[in-house]
């Protein structure tokens, strides 16, 4: 289902004259009201009068999360605080918060954004979404309800966290949809199995995941315990939120559409900023083509991903890949790059190996090492007979000595690396509680 079909199948040359306009008129607003801007303007020799567009977007400089929290609370806003109808803001665990704000305009873009992407997931007028995005300072929680709500959905806001609860509203409500990260669908997933519930006990036909990198390997295990289509939703609260990017029901693992109209989409190099050919890997770089509370151009958004048309799908807007790591998580081990998300990929062909793993990051001397916490399978502890103490396996065996054998070989093939791997009792991995969840353990610096 599209929701806009006129913008969202737009052509491309009349796409990228409403991009230049929006962009040339973006650069001018700036200028005039964000002191920020107007000095990285002027230092890189940008006049907004002559400002060519699209043309030369890579010569305007990037924003990064440190230019958030270098002018905390409100010195990137573009409008006095009486214009600003809402504010979000990051968690702050790693330093100041970066903080957004929201003109009643930017709600409304929000809400359209997020519609589009509900739409895309195969959602319709008069279904009933279970929101266990959180709600509060976090974006994701008022994203998804207020864009159900322009598309006509029944809203139940639980919000994140308390299990027990979610299970009973999802067997007494019976919504069609179900927003969450990827770890916490996981876990209700894994609950429901535990706790005997059956899966015609719940009603759920769609999943619409996002927050945290994600995999195939995911997605085939919550499919499977949920009964649900899921998709990919992508944001970030520095651009809007939930809604910058969808993946389409009906075109799972082929990408998610960038809507267009509203972000700017770049990949670029890593390591020189330079911008990269369509298809290559790189660093994500978005700019706000609409906003007006605090517009950012080039926000250099960490993740590593690629960027391309698809002649063959529905909608004329560029898709992006699934979300492989952040530029800032990626390890060289003995000279190989290494992102955690490559072992889900691996961990997909092992027989007995669960989806949970961790990933444990050291250093001796000046090498950086790896281990990875591998999950195996109840019904394969149940069949072995293996005794459990505090959750730990405590007999080992020539079947687990194979799996092990099996997984670092595995490992070995596909990623170039011998890694050490620990397998690990059902449950004795960290689980979602509604959040995100870490599923990298970095002792370095410890």
């Amino acid at each position: 289902m599209l929701f806009n079909p006129e913008i969202e199948r737009l052509p491309i040359e009349k796409l990228r004259k409403l991009q230049n306009a929006l962009l040339k008129e973006q650069i001018q607003y700036l200028y005039s009201r964000v002191p920020f801007y107007r000095q990285k303007f002027d230092e890189a020799g940008i006049a907004p009068g002559t400002f060519k567009g699209l043309e030369e977007l890579h010569k305007l400089p990037f924003t990064r999360k440190s230019d958030f929290r270098d002018n905390y609370p409100f010195g990137l806003f573009a409008v006095p605080q009486n214009e600003v109808a809402r504010l979000h803001c990051s968690s702050g665990t790693t330093g100041k918060p970066t903080v957004v704000g929201y003109t009643a305009a930017d709600i409304n873009i929000f809400s359209e954004v997020v519609a589009r992407s509900l739409a895309a997931a195969g959602c319709k007028p008069g279904m009933m979404l279970h929101n266990a995005y959180g709600y509060g300072l976090f974006t994701g929680g008022l994203g998804l309800h207020y864009g159900a709500e322009k598309l006509g959905m029944t809203v139940v806001p639980v919000s994140g966290g308390m299990t027990e609860r979610q299970l009973r509203l999802l067997q007494d409500f019976r919504p069609e949809v179900i927003c969450c990260t990827p770890s916490y669908a996981q876990t209700l997933a894994e609950e429901m199995k535990e706790r005997g519930i059956p899966k015609d006990a719940v009603n759920l036909k769609y999943a619409i995941l996002g927050a945290e990198p994600w995999t195939e390997t995911i997605r085939e295990q919550v499919e499977k315990g949920l009964q649900v289509q899921a998709t990919n939703i992508y944001g970030l609260s520095e651009i809007i939120g939930p809604g910058v990017s969808q993946e389409d029901v009906e075109e799972r693992g082929s990408g998610s559409y960038i809507w267009e109209d509203h972000f700017y989409p770049e990949i670029v190099d890593r390591n020189t900023g330079e911008p990269v050919a369509e298809g290559e890997y790189g660093v994500l770089v978005l700019t706000t083509l609409t906003k007006k509370a605090n517009p950012i151009i080039r926000y250099w958004t960490n993740d590593i991903t690629n960027i391309y048309y698809d002649k063959s799908a529905k909608r004329t807007h560029i898709k992006m890949g699934p979300i492989i790591g952040r530029s800032d998580d990626m390890l060289i081990i003995r000279g190989v790059n290494f992102f955690h998300t490559q072992v889900e990929d691996v961990i997909r062909d092992i027989e007995h190996a669960s989806p949970n793993y961790q990933v444990i990051v050291t250093r001796k001397g000046t090498l950086d090492e790896v281990e990875v916490n591998v999950e195996v399978e109840e019904n394969l502890l149940r069949e072995l007979g293996l005794e459990m103490i505090n959750r730990e396996i405590v007999l080992q065996n020539e079947s687990l000595q194979q799996l092990e054998g099996n997984f670092t070989r595995k490992i070995k093939e596909n990623i170039g690396l011998n890694i050490k791997v620990n397998l690990m009792g059902y449950g004795q991995l960290p689980r979602s509680e509604g959040g995100k969840l870490s599923r990298i353990m970095d002792l370095r610096n410890i």
